[in-house]
């Protein structure tokens, strides 16, 4: 038998602290890449990507993107082609899909507490300094199953706008007894309390509608009209506006869970950044819009005095009547944080 001496056994155990020492670091290096590991997010939006909200949806993408390499980016992978807007959260939920840029009233059926931003006179930016936000980031989760990470777009109003001129009533207002006018949920009570009569139409099919005069006018945000070619049709529009948009971004829960500390700080840091930031661009875009509309034609109808207060006492009564009558539990909390009026 080959006795070992002191220089042999000095070799072998130098070679076994460095081979020891070698599958720790790459045991190290291993878990370290996992833990640092960036996180990729699949987003979709309930819109074309070649519209202004979903425009400035990417907005907030790129903004992530940019603050989160290395630890978060988001692959903004669609719009309505890829599921059906109505049906987006629920992919969410699911997990089919990591986070949706959309309108809440959408799941008013579930989460009547949409209204609180269909009828808001706040921005997102006031209502996260009032707790408003956080009381929304509730019923999200509880009502629909997902994660609120933000409002975006606030400041953006809706408008009544009509193919021919509306006739006017004696008190100065507008008369629209059986005018059928292109509706969603939102503005149902509120078209019927005109006199009109809602008319339930896709978007993508509100052009042919019009072409064929299938309807007398719709509803829609003062952004968007030019981009789907409505204006084509719908010459007059009412003022004021009314409503505010209600577009949220959501999160998958489990997806939100697995995050970095820092992936997660990235995204909300982001996302207050950002209500800011679209709130103001909006601005622009609504002077813009305006402006280029009157100069093709389309005529304002402009309610002033006791007109246009009963006017907006109409709109803004049948959202918060709405919620109310659906019994939800945060209807006292959301009406102080959401309505000034």
């Amino acid at each position: 038998m080959h006795q070992a001496t002191p220089n042999t056994i000095a070799r072998a155990l130098k070679r076994g602290l460095i081979a020891t020492a070698l599958t720790a670091i790459a045991f190290t290096g291993a878990f370290t890449g996992q833990a640092n590991a960036e996180e990729t997010l699949r987003a979709i939006s309930a819109f074309p990507q070649s519209l202004a909200f979903s425009q400035s949806f990417k907005g907030y993408v790129d903004l992530v993107n940019e603050r989160g390499k290395g630890v978060v980016q988001i692959n903004y992978v669609g719009g309505p082609e890829m599921f059906p807007p109505n049906q987006q959260v629920d992919a969410v939920r699911r997990g089919v899909i990591d986070m949706q840029y959309g309108p809440a009233s959408y799941y008013l059926g579930t989460m009547p507490e949409a209204d609180a931003w269909v009828g808001s006179t706040v921005t997102a930016i006031a209502a996260r300094e009032n707790g408003g936000f956080a009381i929304m980031q509730e019923a999200f989760s509880k009502k629909l199953g997902v994660n609120l990470l933000a409002h975006l777009d606030t400041g953006v109003k809706f408008y009544i706008y009509t193919i021919n001129e509306p006739k006017r009533t004696d008190d100065g207002g507008v008369d629209l007894d059986g005018q059928r006018i292109r509706s969603q949920p939102i503005y149902n009570s509120f078209f019927e309390a005109l006199g009109a009569i809602p008319v339930s139409v896709p978007v993508p099919d509100v052009y042919t509608g019009l072409e064929r005069n299938t309807f007398d006018g719709s509803g829609w945000p003062i952004v968007g009209i030019r981009d789907l070619s409505w204006d084509k049709f719908l010459r007059y529009r009412i003022d004021p506006g009314f409503f505010q948009t209600d577009l949220a971004v959501v999160i998958n829960p489990a997806k939100w869970d697995g995050l970095s500390e820092e992936a997660k700080k990235v995204l909300n840091d982001a996302a207050a950044e950002y209500e800011k930031t679209s709130y103001d661009n909006f601005q622009t875009v609504i002077e813009e819009t305006d402006t280029a509309v009157r100069e093709n034609g389309m005529e304002v109808i402009a309610l002033e005095g006791d007109a246009q207060a009963k006017f907006l006492d109409l709109a803004y009564d049948s959202a918060w009547k709405r919620m109310k009558d659906s019994g939800s539990e945060y209807y006292d909390a959301l009406r102080q944080a959401y309505y000034d009026r």
